[in-house]
C-alpha cells in the first residue's frame, strides 16, 4: 500500500511492517499506540522504524492512518477520556465507600 508520511511516499505492506518491528523492544506508551503482533508500540516508535526518519518529521496521525489502513489495531490513550465530574456530595460518598452490613 502506498502512503505518504512526512511528505515522502512509502510502499508499506503488513508483512513488511511485521518484519521491520521484529526484535524491536516496545518503549513505554504515553500517547497513541499500535498493536503489532502481540506487542503494543508507541506510534512514533513504529513510524521511526519503518520510515527511518526522525520522530519530529512526522505526526502520529500520519502513522496511525497508515497502520489502520494496513489492518493493525490502533489505540488512543485512555487518559484522553475525561473523568466524570462528581458533585461534592457524590465525591464525599465515593471517598467514604459503602457502609458495612451490621452483624446481629
Amino acid at each position: 500500500m502506498r502512503c505518504v508520511i512526512a511528505r515522502f511516499p512509502f510502499d508499506l505492506t503488513k508483512s513488511g511492517v511485521l518484519e521491520s518491528m521484529k526484535g524491536i523492544k516496545p518503549e513505554p506508551i504515553t500517547g497513541e499506540s499500535v498493536i503489532i503482533g502481540r506487542c503494543h508500540y508507541p506510534v512514533k516508535q513504529v513510524g521511526e522504524v519503518i520510515t527511518r526518519q526522525d520522530r519530529r518529521d512526522f505526526t502520529s496521525g500520519e502513522v496511525t492512518r497508515a497502520m489502520a489502513r494496513l489492518g493493525f489495531t490502533c489505540r488512543t490513550p485512555e487518559s484522553a477520556t475525561p473523568a466524570p465530574v462528581l458533585s461534592p456530595l457524590q465525591n464525599a460518598s465515593a471517598l467514604l465507600g459503602s457502609p458495612e452490613p451490621l452483624e446481629l
